[in-house]
């Protein structure tokens, strides 16, 4: 028997950055980190280190790289993530180019 939709299911197309979709504060500092979290763990596959061997080379506890692998970056500000991938062999650039206009939020202030 072939159950037939009642209902249609709602579509919202993305910004580009899922953490502004969904409504947290500083989505572009939160995304910036994920993708530093993300090229982390690509790298420590690659080596095909242990969460205890990437620790060691990072300097950090194996909790720390456990909550980073999981993806709990509330306490890793980017400026760590950064220097935690130098640790691991990686540079990272930060490049600053003007914001697209639908980036641009009416009533910013800079800081």
């Amino acid at each position: 028997m072939v159950k037939k939709r009642s209902a249609r299911i709602q579509i919202t197309a993305s910004s580009g950055n899922v953490f502004a979709d969904i409504g947290l504060p500083e989505p572009a500092e939160e995304l910036a980190k994920a993708q530093l979290a993300s090229h982390m763990r690509r790298v420590i596959m690659q080596r095909r280190l242990t969460q205890s061997a990437a620790a060691t080379v990072m300097g950090i506890d194996q909790p720390s790289v456990s909550a980073l692998l999981s993806g709990r970056l509330e306490n890793f500000p980017s400026e760590r993530l950064m220097r935690l991938l130098t640790m691991l062999g990686q540079d990272a650039d930060v490049t600053v180019r003007a914001a697209t206009q639908s980036r641009l939020r009416p009533n910013s202030s800079t800081r």
